[in-house]
């Protein structure tokens, strides 16, 4: 089992500024995200307000119209 992690060389000419541009394209790509995830909880609800009509539409259908009487 060895405890010595590698390490890699970096020349001083080769260095690049790597924070600057991953910083802005983290951001967008976070902006992106949340965007794809505000559509899915929109279509979610969307989805279960149909669901939810649909069913009391249905509910008053079957038992608004034709109260049952029963012979007792």
């Amino acid at each position: 089992m060895t405890t010595k992690g590698k390490i890699k060389v970096i020349k001083k000419g080769e260095v690049k500024n790597p924070a600057k541009t991953g910083a802005r394209n983290n951001h967008t790509a976070k902006h992106q995200v949340r965007e794809m995830v505000g559509n899915v909880t929109n279509w979610v609800s969307e989805f279960q307000q149909r669901k939810s009509d649909e069913a009391k539409n249905a509910f008053e259908q079957l038992f608004g119209q034709h109260p049952q009487t029963t012979g007792a």
